[in-house]
């Protein structure tokens, strides 16, 4: 099942989408402005992402710059600003799509296939691995062994050791975390990340007051501390 990003402020808009291209089999996550999608677009790894320009936080022509400097994914420009620069200007950027609002959801269908379909023989990033004299992780296999020791994980707790091992020495918001793991409704709830996270050290052997693995910044977020191998 390929996973499609929205990153559009307006409620209905999204939600059209996400009735549309969830009858399709596809599984849609979304964002409500710039810095969110840029969250999402890192740390859930969609396969398309459906990009509106007109964003409440950053221009979305910034927001597509900065997706396709991290990682390479189909960006599929959805906006109501239909003068022949703005599409030059985004297609340039590197968007391999740009519909106008509105738009006809089977043309709107028909270009997300085509789309995917483009992309569908290219590799699969690996994921992340990492190993010292103590620890060895393996997300692909969810195998985690602590002194040689075979340590089981929750699915929740390979969620965030995952996207953090995904970018390793760089900080990752609770809010990213949040909306990546638990859904945009939960963006607030971060006592469910402090307990997934205090669980997850107990698990790895490690310490929160002298960190080796998983580092706080109090109030911000995490950051891995190990360098990860293969990690997109």
């Amino acid at each position: 099942m390929s996973r499609i990003l929205i990153v559009d402020d307006e409620p209905q808009i999204r939600k059209f989408l996400r009735i549309s291209l969830a009858s399709q089999g596809y599984d849609v996550i979304e964002a409500s402005d710039g810095q969110t999608g840029l969250a999402q677009a890192a740390l859930a790894e969609p396969a398309l992402v459906v990009l509106d320009l007109g964003l409440p936080d950053l221009d979305g022509k910034e927001v597509l710059r900065r997706i396709l400097a991290e990682r390479s994914v189909p960006v599929l420009v959805l906006s109501v600003r239909s003068d022949e620069a703005e599409k030059v200007r985004a297609l340039d950027l590197g968007a391999e799509d740009y519909v106008v609002k509105p738009f006809s959801v089977n043309e709107l269908l028909a270009r997300v296939r085509r789309l995917l379909a483009s992309r569908s023989i290219e590799p699969v990033q690996p994921e992340p691995r990492f190993e010292n004299e103590q620890l060895s992780i393996d997300v692909a296999q969810h195998r985690l062994l602590v002194g040689g020791e075979s340590v089981v994980l929750t699915r929740k707790e390979w969620s965030v050791l995952r996207l953090l091992m995904h970018s390793p020495g760089r900080l990752v918001t609770q809010t990213a975390l949040l909306e990546a793991i638990w859904g945009p409704t939960h963006r607030d709830d971060t006592q469910y990340l402090r307990n997934v996270v205090r669980q997850l050290r107990q698990k790895l052997g490690d310490d929160a007051a002298n960190p080796r693995y998983i580092e706080t910044e109090p109030g911000v977020g995490y950051r891995f501390l190990g360098q990860s191998s293969g990690a997109a």
